[in-house]
C-alpha cells in the first residue's frame, strides 16, 4: 500500500488558486463603515419608522 499524502499548508486549493478571487486583498475607494455603525444606523432607522408609522 502507498502512503495517503499529506495537503499542503494552503489545504486543498492549488497553489495559483486557479483564478479565484480573494476579495479581502483588494483595497477599493469607498465609504467604509464598521459594523458597529451599520447596527446602529438600522436600529435608529427602525425607530424613526416605527414612531412615524404610529403617528401618521
Amino acid at each position: 500500500m502507498t502512503k495517503p499524502q499529506r495537503e499542503s499548508a494552503a489545504g486543498a486549493l492549488p497553489p495559483t488558486g486557479a483564478g479565484l478571487i480573494r476579495y479581502f486583498d483588494e483595497d477599493t475607494q469607498g465609504v467604509k463603515l464598521s459594523p458597529k455603525a451599520v447596527v446602529i444606523g438600522v436600529v435608529v432607522f427602525g425607530v424613526l419608522f416605527i414612531l412615524l408609522h404610529t403617528l401618521a
